[in-house]
């Protein structure tokens, strides 16, 4: 039941962001997992020497764990690529309407659209200008990769103008990147592609399991910010970021409960699979704002007590009301499908209180934070 229960959550997640997804992206695979505050910005990190022909760069991102709810990051890696002809599409991290969505890299023959996100050594928002594929080999452009020309001789130097100087590391939302797919960047995620190969998986569940590279261990600057081969995490030639990636909400970053600017003062809830309100994080219990209007603040403190205490009560009502369902099942000796409905259904129930729970935060922070209030402040 509980394997199921993981499934159609994820599922449920899926089917919900899509309709608040760009429909370009609906052909690219999105990962079954919203987040409610946005990833920290890219680090500064030099690229390792690529380690040989055929290999391609494939830039570090941030990834998140859902049952430590933490982002940790993905080094960048010299990758063989897949199919001669093949190009790296990288993944990114857009916001969904409800939370921010991952959006999975795959190969193919034409670059598809990643979010605009500058990911460097080629990637610069648009297109790949790192290297190109003729006659069956791959030649590199020195301008932007870290080559050994005495090992590859298939190089050019083409000199590139970055179009957009940014380490924000998502698209759309709050202080996000502000671009989307271009048609052959829409045509590239219909046409053939593959997804990430099996070097490329174990190199993220390497990351994983590395607490060097959660955000709430690093600060944004991860001590391994790139590889020169998948998963070599430990070996000679890696390299660690020069700078550090700003952390949006760092303190909330392991209760994922903030989106980007609400400085610790929001209530989005963490996504997850939570199926029934007992499997959810409590809400958190702000401290009383300062102000320097003591009134208006007592005002606020006393608005901020009384929704806790009215969506304590929802999740309350909500958990009796399911148990009750769960006793009736038990007492009709429903079958293996019924249960997994009302599962699903409890999920949904789940999900969609949070999402009220959120909206009524973020609406008393806007009366809060209105300009007729902002003035009263002085």
């Amino acid at each position: 039941m509980r394997t199921f229960c993981v499934r159609c959550s994820i599922f449920a997640f899926m089917v919900m962001l899509m309709l608040g997804m760009p429909a370009s992206s609906v052909a690219q695979v999105a990962v079954g997992i919203s987040v409610g505050f946005a990833p920290p910005d890219l680090p500064v990190y030099e690229q390792p020497i690529c380690p040989g022909e055929g290999y391609i760069w494939t830039p570090g991102y941030w990834a998140w764990d859902d049952e430590d709810g933490d982002y940790y990051w993905v080094p960048g890696t010299w990758v063989l690529a897949p199919q001669v002809g093949f190009l790296w599409t990288p993944g990114y991290w857009g916001w969904g309407g409800r939370g921010f969505v991952f959006y999975e890299g795959f190969w193919g023959p034409v670059v598809g659209f990643y979010g605009g996100i500058n990911y460097g050594y080629g990637y610069f928002g648009h297109g790949y200008e790192g290297g190109r594929w003729d006659g069956g080999r791959f030649f590199y452009n020195r301008s932007v990769n870290n080559v050994n020309v005495t090992v590859i001789h298939n190089v050019y130097n083409t000199t590139i103008n970055e179009r957009n100087v940014t380490r924000v590391s998502y698209n759309g939302g709050r202080g996000g990147i502000n671009e989307r797919p271009r048609p052959e960047e829409e045509r590239a995620a219909h046409e053939r592609h593959i997804p990430p190969v099996a070097d490329q998986r174990q190199h993220v569940q390497a990351a994983r399991s590395n607490r060097q590279l959660r955000a709430s261990e690093n600060h944004g600057k991860p001590p391994i910010a790139a590889t020169p081969r998948p998963g070599a995490l430990n070996e000679r030639g890696v390299l660690p970021a020069r700078e550090a990636g700003a952390l949006h909400n760092e303190g909330n970053a392991r209760r994922g409960n903030a989106e980007p600017g609400n400085a610790g003062r929001g209530n989005i809830p963490r996504p997850s699979t939570a199926t029934h309100p007992n499997e959810l994080p409590p809400h958190e219990r702000h401290a009383p704002p300062n102000t320097g209007n003591a009134k208006q603040d007592q005002k606020y403190q006393k608005e901020q007590e009384k929704l806790y205490a009215q969506q304590q009560k929802d999740h309350q009502k909500l958990q009796q009301q399911q148990e009750k369902e769960h006793h009736q099942l038990e007492r009709q000796h429903a079958d293996e499908g019924r249960k997994q409905q009302v599962e699903q259904r409890h999920q949904q129930q789940t999900v969609q209180m949070e999402q009220k729970h959120s909206q009524q935060q973020q609406r008393l922070q806007e009366r809060e934070q209105s300009p007729g209030k902002q003035k009263g402040k002085h």
